[in-house]
């Protein structure tokens, strides 16, 4: 547990770690611990071990967001008076996303708003490569002393938000939009989710796009996805495409 709980009442303070508790307790998946130095490396084991698909997740503060994610509509974690539907099950997501066509049907989720066009932008002369940012501290750089991964029971990582029923806040989607997005990906880039933390998605991708229009192209595509990896972080779509032609990693980041 990373929150500081000083200014709580006694039972504010039982409460609150009572529920804690309840809530890694119900994220089922099992956990490897490693250092931030070492994740990529750990992960490339977990891989070749065949053990589920490994997802970094970061430190604790952001495995217990996660867990939070997983968890935030059961209510045998966060018992309410007003009952929704049940969370979920993987299966139900993955069926779900098998229907949705990307990027076309992303306006079909209720909190999806149709973005303006992005400024263009010039193209760079120097790229800053992303890499796998959920590993260290994003203000820093310094890599977190202790790392989380998941062994997510999925045949392939982009299965991986249906199994953590990640997404559905503010701007970001809802799971089944995340896999059907990366399942995309996969296809056509050879995309492989590697990092996933509270509100951030770390991609590792086997075949870059080749030339500038086809890196435009898959800027576009990818700022319909996540708005702020240009509005908040690029700046434009040439800063965003020609990251994609010389970074093999995709970073993406929701507010």
């Amino acid at each position: 547990m990373t929150k500081d709980l000083g200014h709580l009442t006694p039972k504010q303070r039982a409460d609150y770690e009572a529920m804690h508790d309840r809530m890694m307790k119900a994220l089922p998946y099992e956990r490897v611990e490693t250092t931030g130095a070492e994740a990529l490396a750990e992960w490339e084991r977990l891989r070749r071990v065949g053990r589920g698909w490994p997802i970094i997740v970061g430190d604790d503060e952001q495995l217990e967001r996660i867990a939070e994610t997983f968890s935030i509509d059961d209510p045998a974690v966060f018992p309410s008076p007003i009952h929704g539907p049940p969370p979920r099950r993987p299966a139900e997501i993955l069926d779900v996303a098998a229907r949705l066509r990307f990027p076309e049907d992303l306006r079909r989720w209720d909190g999806y708003g149709e973005p303006p066009p992005p400024p263009l932008g010039d193209w760079p002369t120097e790229n800053e490569q992303t890499g796998l940012t959920v590993a260290r501290d994003v203000l820093t750089g310094k890599p977190f002393d202790r790392v989380h991964i998941l062994l997510i029971p999925a045949r392939e990582s982009w299965e991986v938000p249906a199994y953590l029923r990640w997404g559905g806040w503010n701007g970001c989607t809802a799971a089944e939009y995340h896999v059907a997005a990366l399942h995309h990906w996969a296809a056509s880039n050879g995309a492989e989710l590697i990092g996933i933390n509270a509100d951030t998605m770390n991609l590792r991708v086997a075949r870059r796009p080749i030339g500038r229009p086809e890196a435009l192209a898959l800027a576009r595509e990818q700022y319909l996805y996540c708005t702020d990896i240009i509005d908040q972080g690029v700046g434009s779509l040439s800063a965003l495409a020609a990251s994609l032609v010389n970074d093999d990693w995709w970073y993406f980041w929701w507010d």
